[in-house]
């Protein structure tokens, strides 16, 4: 396989495929063979993308649709492990210890969201409830006294 650049210019263009430029079918130094497929870079729209696959029997379409998902997922990751503070936690490379570390990962992750939804449905002092119970104090007033206490309350916490 030589570089991208020269795969890019032996490469056939493709036709009528929108953000697809071309897509070529080599094989990598080890005797693997994959298919490239080059899309625009969104960000900069002169500069091309170059996207790999061991599967080369699928079309450019669905090839570029598989790894959207894909991409969506990594996206995920990176954020649940900023989020979670575990960025520089890890630094395994291999096989076994990245699928132990992505495992304790959304395991923190699941038991988290177990949480914060066992909080939300079951406590009286979450957002939601507050917010219903003070909509329905506001359905029960009207404009006059709710802007009398507006006031008055603003006056009291202000001093005005």
């Amino acid at each position: 396989m030589g570089s991208l650049k020269k795969l890019y210019q032996t490469a056939k263009p493709s036709q009528h495929q929108k953000g697809i430029l071309r897509s070529i079918h080599t094989t990598m130094v080890n005797g693997v063979p994959v298919k490239v497929v080059f899309v625009r870079n969104r960000n900069k729209k002169r500069q091309w993308l170059a996207i790999l696959s061991t599967d080369c029997t699928l079309s450019d379409q669905e090839f570029i649709r598989i790894y959207g998902i894909r991409w969506d997922i990594e996206v995920f990751f990176r954020k649940v492990k900023s989020l979670l503070n575990l960025q520089k936690e890890f630094q395994g490379r291999s096989y076994d210890s990245m699928i132990s570390h992505t495992t304790i990962v959304f395991t923190r992750y699941i038991i988290l969201s177990l949480s914060w939804q066992n909080r939300v449905s079951t406590d009286y002092r979450t957002l939601g409830g507050i917010f219903y119970e003070l909509c329905d104090e506001i359905d029960e007033l009207d404009w006059a006294f709710a802007l009398h206490y507006s006031l008055k309350f603003l006056k009291m916490h202000f001093k005005m």
